[in-house]
């Protein structure tokens, strides 16, 4: 039973050599290029934010249909459309050098030259205070299997962004694996210096009436609610293997799905579809962590991060 002294909350998230001022960050692709919401909160107020994933060259994306509502859930194959690195330096940084939190690039690559160039122009960047490696990208010099579906490519990806990074590497792990605490060490093994649990699992929708594929890609990342289940197991099974700090992701829709994350072992989390349902998801989010852990007598995230009885 929760104790009736009520204590002071430190929210300070603290991730290795990284700090955040708080544990609630806005994950990539569903938060644009950091200034998309500032018509309902100042984007200061977050501990963290995810860019859109930056590639080398412009990409268009994938024909529609793009987004596809399911049970509890958004399937999407957007197909990792964006400005590119030039214009994200012309048309995009501009617009955050006044944000006050910390912003992470999220990477995307075909080969691992397209890895270590990104990540050495990106964080060569004195706004932008980490790396966020997405390995759900196909591998062209392996037959185009994807770089997060074995320990070897999520090895070298990461040995690619470390070595040409002056900034932290947080590795983006993909679900769609046997075992995702072999991928996580894979990712310590190669320098990184946290990990993102999870990616969107792979899932497909059916019109019975065409009978034809919903998504114009036939299938696409599934997100949301039903997926969160998955998302805690695997941020537990990864905190029982290693010591890496853990930012924990996958359908959290309010303060208490996040709460499953840090007693699971996450030491920060990110909000992805909620953004699309409810724009002041991650205030109400970070007003609940705190008086949760108020409540409970949790004076840091250090104590409430692994708390599994």
């Amino acid at each position: 039973m929760p104790s009736e002294i009520q204590t002071a909350v430190d929210l300070t998230a603290r991730l290795g050599a990284l700090t955040l001022k708080n544990p609630v960050t806005v994950a990539s692709g569903c938060y644009g290029y950091g200034t998309n919401y500032t018509e309902f909160y100042s984007p200061s107020e977050l501990g963290g934010i995810f860019l859109k994933c930056i590639t080398l060259k412009e990409r268009p994306g994938n024909a529609p249909q793009r987004l596809v509502e399911t049970p509890s859930g958004l399937l999407n194959a957007i197909g990792l459309q964006n400005v590119g690195i030039e214009r994200f330096f012309v048309e995009k940084l501009p617009e955050i050098e006044e944000v006050d939190t910390a912003f992470f690039a999220n990477i995307g690559a075909d080969d691992l030259e397209g890895y270590a160039e990104l990540a050495q122009r990106l964080s060569a960047v004195p706004k932008i205070a980490a790396i966020e490696l997405n390995i759900s990208c196909p591998n062209v010099k392996k037959g185009c299997i994807q770089f997060g579906s074995t320990p070897d490519g999520v090895r070298q990806a990461t040995e690619a962004a470390v070595g040409a990074s002056t900034k932290p590497v947080f590795v983006k792990l993909s679900p769609n694996v046997g075992n995702i605490a072999e991928m996580a060490q894979a990712a310590a093994e190669g320098g990184a210096a946290g990990l993102c649990l999870i990616n969107t699992l792979m899932g497909m929708a059916i019109d019975i009436k065409t009978r034809r594929p919903k998504l114009g890609n036939q299938t696409g990342g599934l997100s949301g609610p039903a997926v969160r289940p998955v998302a805690v197991r695997m941020v537990w099974e990864c905190r029982k293997a290693m010591t890496l700090p853990i930012i924990g992701m996958g359908g959290i829709m309010n303060w208490q799905d996040a709460i499953e994350f840090f007693l699971a072992g996450a030491n920060a989390i990110s909000i992805g579809t909620a953004n699309f349902v409810d724009p002041m998801a991650p205030m109400d989010i970070l007003h609940g962590i705190e008086n949760y852990m108020r409540v409970n007598n949790f004076a840091s995230l250090e104590e409430l991060s692994g708390a599994l009885q």
